[in-house]
């Protein structure tokens, strides 16, 4: 295990949204200030947007924490779900078992479950994670939700956080009620060639790491533009990286090692790699038939080189007759076949 051999105290490239490794990125920092600005603020509906990777779940684990001791807070993750059962998903990770319950009952344990939040001074906060894959009837039920509230003050306080579609969703003509609500929308972009080295560094501190730099700056440079700035794919290629140096007993990972590394992850690469299948020529195919080749009518029409230029509806009316061809093939060895047998027999 690399741990001992580079000194870490902690795997530092782990794929767990912890967030004692969040790197605050400038648009990191900016959403973070901007949710909590909106949860200190009540103003109801928040958003969260970034390609997958981006670290939307550890920036909202990190919101959250913020809010430990002066606010209930839900955390959900089952976005592919009825109305009903996200109700049912958010009791339950209120601590409230409702599996007998009918839908307006939950809505009413959730209710009353707001009020004592309220009367005791504290806030009610919930994220829903991957918000894109909610079904337009279930966004209607989250934002019927945010219709409970005080002459004087929201009583809850919604994060939706997704991936781009949930933007598209938001921006559709039926979810128009919905998009009013949302008064702060923030989005997440990827890193930086320096940011992504300083992410890198970050990460290996926060693993306890303080020895020499583990990678030369031409190592980091290649790490950053290959992994595109996206800390999800950073994580993947420096636990790789460092998986393979310390299998050669580098401490040091360079340019080499990173570009056997980039030879290993780039799958469009593997994938060019593989040779295409060789096609057959038309008499190859006729001799695997049993040596019967396909009459004038079955070819390709004249000029035509095989199936690269034939229009769809010649090579439609080419296969039918190829294929009829084949039936009167088959027919043919079917027919011949006993009479062989019988021949062989007699020879012998």
């Amino acid at each position: 295990m690399f741990l001992e051999f580079f000194g870490f105290r902690e795997q530092p490239f782990g794929v767990t949204p912890d967030p004692r490794f969040l790197y605050l990125s400038p648009a990191h920092r900016e959403a973070l200030a901007s949710l909590y600005y909106g949860i200190e603020s009540g103003r109801g509906f928040l958003a969260l947007i970034a390609k997958p990777g981006m670290g939307k779940t550890t920036l909202l684990f990190h919101l959250l924490e913020k809010f430990r001791h002066n606010a209930r807070t839900a955390f959900l993750f089952q976005t592919q779900c009825s109305s009903r059962e996200f109700m049912r998903f958010l009791l339950a990770e209120l601590g409230v078992e409702s599996h007998d319950q009918d839908f307006v009952r939950m809505h009413e344990e959730f209710n009353k479950m707001l009020l004592q939040e309220a009367r005791a001074g504290r806030r009610f906060v919930i994220v829903v994670d991957e918000a894109q894959n909610l079904d337009s009837s279930v966004l209607e039920t989250v934002r019927l939700l945010s219709d409970f509230e005080t002459p004087r003050a929201k009583l809850l306080q919604i994060i939706l956080s997704g991936q781009p579609e949930l933007a598209d969703k938001l921006a559709s003509r039926h979810m128009a009620q919905l998009k009013q609500r949302v008064s702060l929308l923030n989005r997440l972009t990827p890193l930086s060639v320096e940011e992504t080295c300083k992410y890198i560094h970050h990460r290996l501190r926060v693993a306890g790491y303080a020895g020499p730099p583990l990678f030369t700056a031409e190592a980091l440079l290649a790490i950053a533009r290959f992994t595109e700035g996206i800390p999800r794919n950073i994580n993947n290629f420096c636990f790789n990286l460092l998986s393979l140096s310390c299998a050669v007993r580098k401490r040091v990972a360079d340019l080499a090692l990173v570009e056997e590394v980039i030879a290993d992850l780039d799958i469009s690469q593997h994938v060019t790699e593989v040779a295409p299948a060789r096609q057959l020529d038309f008499q190859e195919l006729a001799s695997m038939m049993g040596n019967h080749p396909p009459s004038s009518s079955a070819m390709p029409p004249v000029g035509v080189d095989r199936f690269d230029s034939l229009s769809p509806a010649d090579a439609r009316a080419y296969m039918q007759q190829l294929a009829g061809q084949l039936k009167d093939w088959q027919h043919n060895l079917d027919r011949v076949a006993p009479h062989r047998s019988s021949s062989r027999g007699k020879r012998d």
